[in-house]
């Protein structure tokens, strides 16, 4: 998600535009920019192409991306605050992230992609105090000193297995190219598995479409990974040109949202199965679209019960952390699309988890209803822009709700006490596309997005809140 690019960056305590001093634009390279900058999923984006036709594959690519996220709430009506609540008071926040998808392809069909990339930040209350966070871009691992760090270093190999032949589209962790529309894809190494798994096409990327947590994924799912959203993994795709399914095993942090992942990938592991498929029922812009997920993960969890229990004999306030044992977790989440335009539509995402261990690797939602969508400016004339609107409301299994209640902290949430009540987030935004820029590395693709959003009790509290909060992203990418 972030990326090292040679910066020198002042630390911005308002709004600045940071992403221009990317030097990287004027080193020669062959690529293009991305579309997708968080990484393209294993079904990239295909067309029919005859035999002979496609031009030969390049060998090696480069495609860099640069964002810049700045947000503001105003204050708040707040009962109480506790450690990891969202401060009732106004607040600032940004967060810088650069990119770099460097590719070579030693043979036809395979890819090996270095992501090195950059990051800083400043989070709005530590990133604590909600389900739904404000910001997709930032990680506990932020800081307000840009940090450096290998992002993705994996392994792509396709093998065709029949159909009419493909072009892939390049695009950021894709060389791009021609295949089958049946075929086999292997992905093995350090990657994020949000860059594979819920392909939702109207809300998945922070640097182009919705800002908030909800809406990055389905929040019930717990997905392995380390603080800065990364693992290693291995993932396996069957596809074809009506339905698809994918599989994949990524290592779990050593401890609850911790840097570090647990190398013993045969005992304590996250593991996930997806299945995708078009739908009978026509639509002007294409079939509806339905995706199922499943989710498996074991590593040495706390349960809220037992926590609560301890806390109770003991007579103190109860710690997830003290009752930490090798358990399993599971859940699910089920997506409808519904394509109405060129890159336009609306979903529909229900989730659900067991809900009865701490949260391990991705936010504090044990129940999930999201529904939204994205549009085309092409009615007002502006056909490259996107806006989106959508609502999610998210929930909390009763023992993950005891355990607030008693005074419990989570990984993101503990206001000391909880008057429970579902957390409703609501968000919009419009993204407005720039004219090219050319440069020695090629057309510069930048947009500028504006969004709001609205939180009722944030951290499922009825004693807090709502909270405002204004966005604004600068994006480029070549």
């Amino acid at each position: 998600m972030r990326s090292f690019l040679p910066l020198s960056v002042t630390a911005p305590t308002r709004f600045r535009v940071p992403f221009l001093t990317a030097a990287l634009l004027a080193i020669p390279a062959t690529g293009a920019w991305a579309a997708s900058p968080d990484g393209s999923p294993i079904a990239a984006p295909a067309t029919a192409a005859a035999d002979g036709d496609a031009p030969p594959e390049p060998r090696v690519a480069l495609h860099a991306q640069t964002t810049y996220v700045w947000q503001r709430k105003p204050a708040f009506d707040a009962a109480y605050t506790g450690p990891n609540s969202l401060v009732p008071t106004r607040e600032r926040s940004y967060s810088f992230t650069a990119t770099a998808d460097l590719a070579v392809r030693p043979w036809e069909g395979g890819q090996l992609h270095f992501n090195p990339e950059a990051a800083r930040g400043v989070p709005l209350s530590h990133l604590a105090g909600a389900g739904g966070l404000s910001n997709g871009e930032l990680a506990r691992s932020s800081g307000s000193q840009l940090k450096a760090y290998r992002a993705r270093l994996f392994w792509l190999q396709r093998w065709n297995a029949g159909g009419e032949t493909e072009k892939i589209d390049a695009d950021f962790n894709e060389m791009g190219g021609t295949a089958t529309a049946r075929r086999w894809t292997l992905v093995l190494g350090n990657v994020s598995l949000l860059d594979y798994f819920d392909p939702n096409p109207y809300a998945k990327d922070p640097r182009e479409q919705f800002f908030n947590w909800s809406f990055l994924a389905p929040g019930p799912w717990d997905y392995a990974a380390d603080a800065r959203g990364y693992t290693w993994a291995g993932i396996l795709e069957y596809r074809t040109p009506q339905w698809a399914v994918r599989g994949g095993r990524g290592l779990q942090p050593r401890e609850s949202n911790g840097p570090k992942l647990d190398r013993a990938w045969q005992r304590r592991y996250g593991d996930q199965i997806e299945a995708e498929s078009d739908l009978p029922v026509a639509l002007p812009a294409g079939p509806l679209r339905g995706r199922v997920l499943w989710f498996r993960n074991r590593a040495v969890m706390g349960a809220f019960d037992d926590a609560v229990a301890l806390g109770q004999a003991a007579g103190t306030v109860p710690d997830v952390g003290a009752v930490r044992r090798l358990q399993t977790k599971t859940g699910w989440a089920v997506t409808l699309e519904a394509p109405l335009g060129e890159d336009a539509g609306v979903f529909v995402r229900a989730g659900r988890s067991g809900g009865r261990q701490e949260t391990f690797a991705f936010t504090e939602i044990d129940r999930q209803l999201s529904v939204g969508g994205q549009w085309s400016g092409a009615a007002w004339g502006r056909p490259a822009d996107r806006m989106g609107a959508a609502l999610a409301v998210n929930g909390l299994s009763g023992g993950h709700r005891d355990y607030l209640a008693a005074g419990g902290q989570g990984a993101f949430l503990g206001d000391g006490a909880l008057n429970y009540g579902r957390e409703r987030v609501w968000e919009v935004y419009y993204r407005a596309v720039m004219p090219p820029v050319p440069t020695a590395a090629g057309a510069l693709h930048s947009a500028v997005s504006l969004g709001a959003q609205r939180i009722r009790n944030p951290g499922y509290n009825r004693d807090r809140g709502p909270v405002d909060i204004v966005s604004v992203r600068l994006h480029a990418e070549f």
